[in-house]
């Protein structure tokens, strides 16, 4: 029994250890998802703006532009997944690798070769465990994004986006991430980036008024060196706003994940301290039953 109440006693001092580790990570989760809201709430004015801009100007314009031109043959397809460098997020960069394997399916069921561009040290980790290829990676700052981070990735995807097919070009990028919703939900998101889709309204479609209605521009010198000015400007900018999205989405999972191994460890003591009692009490009541019977025992003798 005395074995046994060790054994017990020695998991009450680890769950409480576990404890106090998982509540303090909740409550650093907690601080960083208001800033992290922050950044996202300081940066979507900015990218309205930009935007309504560059709908304006392809729409208006009426230009032919590399990023904004539909292929008539799509036949290679860049995927970007967005994961977390650190892990302890419940199933935050496994949903959004899960997201990324339908979206490939669908792609290659297409006739689409799909090439990778990983973001994040757990995207790497899975690639590299199940040796598949990928052109670039970035790693770091992924709970704190930097607008640098978003430029070398922009850059590198207009750049591959540009090249034709023999020089191993792609036709259309997507972006995988997390979208944050709120602090309990976040939602994998797909989100193709070029070429840019201008859609048409519909003649049913309620007339725009006010806000809506995108004003009439001049373009100096000519609408195609203000697309080409704006949107490189536009793919950092959505780039940047998806590894926003996805830090706030990282920090509402973490500390979900921490509240959640939190409890369970309050249930584990618990459980530990009552079979501890028991164990206890069964430790008196057999040292008991051991004096009481060796006084029955010198009683008989006399």
């Amino acid at each position: 029994m005395g074995a046994q109440l060790r054994i017990y006693r020695q998991k009450i001092k680890s769950a409480q250890t576990t404890k106090k580790i998982t509540r303090a990570m909740e409550l650093i989760s907690a601080s960083r998802i208001q800033k992290a809201q922050a950044r996202m709430a300081a940066a979507a004015p900015y990218t309205r703006a930009l935007t309504r801009a560059v709908t304006a100007v392809a729409v208006g314009s009426n230009v032919d532009h590399p990023l904004t031109t539909q292929p008539d043959v799509h036949r290679r397809s860049a995927v970007v997944i967005f994961t977390s460098d650190r892990g302890l997020a419940g199933a935050f960069s496994s949903q959004v690798l899960r997201e990324a394997g339908e979206l490939v399916e669908k792609l290659n069921s297409e006739g689409k070769e799909v090439v990778y561009y990983l973001i994040g040290r757990k995207a790497l980790q899975y690639f590299g465990f199940r040796q598949r290829e990928w052109v670039r990676d970035w790693i770091g700052n992924t709970d704190r994004p930097e607008v640098e981070t978003a430029e070398e990735v922009a850059q590198a995807l207009i750049e591959h986006f540009l090249k034709s097919h023999e020089e191993a070009g792609v036709d259309e990028i997507h972006l995988v991430y997390n979208r944050f919703v709120n602090l309990v939900s976040q939602v994998p998101t797909v989100l193709r980036l070029l070429p840019l889709e201008v859609v048409e309204a519909d003649d049913d479609a309620p007339i725009p008024t006010g806000a809506d209605i995108l004003p009439l521009y001049e373009f100096e010198p000519d609408g195609l060196n203000v697309l080409n000015a704006l949107l490189p400007v536009y793919v950092e900018n959505r780039v940047f706003a998806a590894m926003l999205s996805s830090a706030s989405a990282e920090h509402a999972a973490r500390q979900k994940a921490m509240k959640s191994a939190t409890d369970n460890a309050d249930k584990l003591i618990q459980n530990y301290t009552r079979l501890a009692n028991n164990a206890r009490q069964s430790e008196i009541t057999q040292q008991i039953s051991e004096i009481v019977g060796g006084a029955d025992a010198l009683v008989s003798k006399k």
